[in-house]
């Protein structure tokens, strides 16, 4: 039976979990261990009379406006603990480039990119924050948070669900881990189509068979056919209304054990279909496969990995062989699961908070996140007063 300890008092990311359920706690968790404390925020200020100021703008006198908006009675919002102590992120401006553009940039760019798994909204701000540049929506982490298992149980309308609001609190890129893309070619253009939709940046389709298998599950897992699934992406492309929404075509080949020069030729294939970037998939504790390939592959067109089982291989060797984009795709919920274990069996054991409540975030903090601040000032502005 696990009991409190100064390292798990020390602990940041244990500290995030016990509040919140697995979809939650896995990014309060990332916070913590990333960004620690931000910047204190200032009090926020609302205006009383903005249906004037406006009124005034449209007679031609903006500045008039803007300077007795600023001077007329305002309404100062008192500010928690929380909020004083950390900057808020979580109110989320439209960027000038959209998000599939976001993605297409990442993926054409001469440096290594790197995405962070999440799995729910508030995952998804917690990635943000912590300064990452796209999201990595993962089948495994999705399905987990879910409760259910990585075998296409959680059906693709509920991942879309998930998606959405994902979409909805940040404004960097998600690249959806689409698995095989819900059956045939007909289920996964539909898929782009409501990605799409809900303004996700792009989708990554393996070369599996439905229902898929997790790739670390097994030995010697079936694929679709070449011909049948370079027509998969194919339309998909034809399908996608935005020129940069993005199709990824993931090479099972090293995880079935048909070597690097079936992965070759699936990712060439695949890239003559359409594919805007090949991701190579390896299971290996090291790194030599995915240099075999790279060396075949010279270049040709971008290339993702996914260094979950490889993880010693230093950085840099990635930039080496000039990978475009690495994914961080499962640490979030995985961080989540060991936190949370160890606040269950410690407040299970104690049958008492003391030594857990201040060693977790704060409710406040999920106020924050959840950007509850924009709301109070919403009410100000609508609500009678």
């Amino acid at each position: 039976m696990l009991v409190a300890s100064s390292s798990f008092g020390r602990n940041s990311a244990a500290r995030a979990a016990a509040l919140l359920p697995l979809v939650s706690a896995n990014v309060i968790s990332a916070f913590y261990a990333t960004k620690g404390k931000a910047a204190a925020k200032s009090p926020i200020t609302v205006t009383a009379n903005q249906e004037k100021s406006a009124v005034e703008a449209k007679k031609g006198r903006p500045a008039k406006a803007a300077e007795k908006a600023q001077g007329q009675s305002t309404t100062t919002l008192p500010q928690t603990k929380s909020q004083k102590q950390t900057k808020s992120k979580s109110a989320i401006s439209a960027p000038d480039v959209s998000k599939a553009k976001q993605l297409r940039q990442m993926l054409l760019s001469k440096e290594l990119e790197f995405i962070m798994e999440a799995h729910n909204g508030l995952s998804a701000v917690i990635v943000q924050e912590a300064g990452f540049k796209g999201i990595w929506a993962s089948g495994l982490s999705v399905s987990a948070s879910l409760g259910v298992r990585d075998s296409n149980e959680a059906s693709w309308t509920q991942v879309l669900d998930v998606c959405e609001y994902m979409s909805d609190r940040t404004s960097i890129p998600i690249l959806l881990d689409g698995d095989t893309g819900y059956g045939n070619y007909n289920n996964a253009r539909r898929l782009v189509q409501k990605l799409e939709s809900r303004g996700i940046a792009g989708v990554c389709l393996e070369d599996k068979l439905f229902p898929k298998t997790n790739s670390f599950i097994g030995e010697g897992q079936p694929l679709a056919d070449v011909v049948e699934f370079s027509n998969k992406i194919r339309a998909c492309k034809d399908a996608q209304k935005d020129s940069d929404f993005n199709v990824v075509a993931r090479v099972e080949a090293l995880i079935a054990g048909w070597g690097v020069p079936e992965a070759i030729k699936r990712g060439e294939a695949y890239r003559k279909a359409g594919a805007d970037a090949i991701l190579i998939h390896s299971k290996l504790g090291d790194c030599r496969e995915i240099d075999e390939f790279m060396k075949e592959w010279a270049g040709r067109h971008p290339v993702i990995i996914v260094p979950t089982k490889y993880y010693k291989t230093p950085t840099q060797h990635f930039r080496d062989l000039g990978v475009s984009l690495c994914i961080w795709a499962n640490h979030n919920c995985r961080a989540a699961i060991t936190a949370m274990q160890r606040t269950s069996q410690t407040i299970f054991k104690e049958q008492s908070l003391v030594s857990v409540e201040p060693n977790i975030a704060t409710v406040n903090e999920i106020f924050r996140l959840q950007n509850e601040e924009e709301l109070r000032a919403a009410d100000d502005k609508y609500l009678p007063q």
